[in-house]
């Protein structure tokens, strides 16, 4: 029987693999300077496999793993990467078999203990576990206001316990590896006022939200948001990336 795990996205897989941010390239090729070989990445929470489509061009093979089911789905083809669903904490994944594992906006959801130890498990010797997120968007300051005001007086009070990882950008996560200095990345889109609804949409939050009241928590800030948002069409967006970057110093 497959191992029960909190389903924090299965509901909006759709919105989740269309309106989250692309993360860069850059942020790929560091990751892959770091390790001694090239062999075998893995990719835990991958949603719609966006990192690990990333990492298959520096990987000869990656596997890319998530719990939900709904959003293995929605996941892109590619001929590097296998997909598989299951949770973080239990792979049955080879001991010393991987390079580098990459989590990204996912790593605050699992079972941290039980997860460090698979991923010390499955690291080659001086294989890089990396971890990101990113918090609220930057887009113009009267949009970001009402964006605050949606995320904490709004939806505050549907966010789990472990969102505050999230809200501290990963400066407080454990993180029981041998830490590497990691640069600055920052995603950069352009999106409409409709992208940025869809992106409150995947929310997990919102989602709660939805079934505690049967209505949509935008309908009251919609209003608001169109006003901060003025009349241009399409607006750049920013999005910086909190990364944490560790070793295993398994000999």
């Amino acid at each position: 029987m497959r191992e029960a795990f909190p389903d924090h996205f299965s509901q909006q897989a759709s919105d989740y693999a269309r309106y989250r941010p692309l993360y860069l390239m850059a942020l790929y090729e560091y990751l892959a300077s770091l390790t001694p070989a090239h062999d075998r990445a893995w990719d835990v929470g991958t949603g719609n496999g966006q990192a690990a489509i990333g990492l298959a061009r520096h990987f000869q093979s990656i596997i890319a793993t998530d719990p939900s089911a709904q959003q293995i789905e929605l996941a892109v083809p590619h001929e590097r990467v296998t997909y598989r669903v299951t949770t973080a904490e239990r792979t049955g994944l080879d001991d010393r078999s991987i390079d580098l594992i990459t989590v990204a906006q996912a790593v605050h959801w699992f079972d941290l203990d039980r997860f460090y130890a698979e991923a010390r498990r499955v690291l080659k010797p001086h294989g890089v576990l990396a971890v990101w997120c990113y918090n609220l968007t930057e887009i113009i300051p009267e949009v970001d206001r009402v964006m605050e005001s949606y995320y904490h007086a709004v939806l505050g009070e549907f966010w789990p316990p472990q969102i505050r990882w999230v809200d501290q950008h990963y400066r407080t996560l454990p993180f029981p590896f041998e830490e590497v200095a990691a640069p600055q990345f920052t995603v950069e889109a352009v999106w409409s006022l409709n992208d940025l609804f869809g992106y409150l949409n995947s929310w997990s939050a919102a989602q709660k939200y939805k079934e505690a009241h049967g209505v949509d928590p935008l309908d009251t800030k919609q209003a608001e948001f169109e006003t901060a948002w003025g009349t241009w069409f399409n607006r750049t967006v920013r999005c910086p990336l909190y990364l944490r970057v560790g070793k295993s110093v398994t000999s």
